[in-house]
């Protein structure tokens, strides 16, 4: 299941009291205080792990608590420092002081952060000794740890966002050129939640892909999946708009590009300008000699200018897969050259 928001609470470790003693050996008649100070309280991190990609474990663990410190003991012994606790969480995280509403930090991959410090351990009386106080019989408590509500919002981390109304064949893609295994149907909202997949080109060319859920309009204001979802597409660095060549409900292809491009500009001008692919999908389900013309016609009727081109794919028979992620792959490493073999001599 995949879960993309939670409300948790960390509590870093109390500081060990610090101890109240005297020494009593045979040959030290006087003694003296000998109290250990307390143990520092753990503290608690918020790591980003690669390995964690959705934020279900937060939906029935909502306590994370570090270890307290020991409490000092006699022979001026220091209380063992409590264990930190380190909670992870997936790469993209962002973590919000629930109750103040304010942003404290936008996890990166790999990154460690210190959320929550533990408390300092409190004195021994061996601590208050002075020349006029040479029988001190207090020490000090533990400080408490840091403890905070923090709301957990994840969005995905993925240089590519598979965009489209529903039935737009995006599952189908990302099951093709990735070793992702989302549920595809023929029915709308097949896909209930953000998926993620990683195509390789080669040994060393690899694209992290997202499939969004199918937006619809109203999908920026609420309606359908499109309100939960669409901030998922924030992070990606490059949009793949699908669009069905041959939709069941004799739609334009045309009018669906429209409709989605709306709800991303009512959404976020930013997301909206960010960079796109047009892919017009499912061609296998056209007679061969009318693929092109159907490319160009989507072109035509969307008015784009000679250097902006549709790319013409089949998810389902790999038809243009190839060419769809070198493509991408220019757009998302430009400096990148393309290695030719040398010219054979003559």
């Amino acid at each position: 299941m995949f879960v993309d928001r939670a409300i948790i609470r960390v509590r870093a470790g109390n500081g060990g009291n610090g101890h109240v003693s005297f020494r009593r050996e045979k040959f030290a008649p006087k003694g003296g205080p000998d109290g250990g100070d307390g143990g520092k309280g753990g503290d608690v991190y918020l790591v980003a792990d690669d390995n964690v990609n959705t934020l279900f474990d937060f939906r029935h663990a909502h306590d994370w608590a570090a270890q307290d410190g020991e409490a000092g003991r006699a022979k001026q012994q220091i209380g063992a420092d409590g264990a930190d606790r380190d909670v992870r969480v997936p790469p993209g995280t962002l973590v919000f002081d629930n109750r103040a509403e304010q942003l404290i930090v936008d996890l990166a991959p790999n990154q460690r952060y210190l959320i929550a410090k533990g408390g300092k351990g409190g004195y021994g009386n061996e601590h208050y000794k002075t020349s006029t106080n040479q029988t001190p019989k207090n020490g000090s408590p533990g400080l408490p740890g840091d403890q905070f509500e923090l709301r957990l919002d994840l969005k995905l981390i993925a240089d590519v966002g598979l965009i489209g109304m529903p039935n737009a064949g995006k599952s189908t893609l990302l099951a093709a050129v990735t070793d992702a295994t989302p549920k595809i149907g023929d029915y709308p909202f097949t896909t209930l939640s953000p998926q993620l997949g990683i195509a390789k080109l080669d040994q060393t060319r690899r694209l992290v892909l997202a499939d969004i859920p199918g937006l619809i309009e109203g999908a920026s204001s609420g309606a359908g999946l499109g309100l939960d979802f669409l901030r998922h597409i924030e992070r990606t660095r490059v949009l793949v708009h699908l669009l069905d060549a041959a939709p069941l409900d004799d739609s334009n292809p045309a009018d669906n590009y429209r409709l989605i491009r709306k709800e991303l500009e009512t959404y976020s001008q930013a997301l909206a300008d960010r960079r796109e692919v047009i892919a017009l999908n499912k061609v296998d389900l056209l007679p061969p000699e009318e693929r092109a013309a159907a490319a160009a016609r989507l072109a035509h009727d969307l008015d784009l200018s000679g250097t902006e081109r549709i790319l013409v794919i089949s998810g389902a028979t790999n038809q243009g897969t190839h060419e769809l992620l070198e493509h991408l792959w220019n757009i998302l490493t430009p400096q990148a050259q393309t290695w030719k073999a040398p010219a054979p001599q003559v």
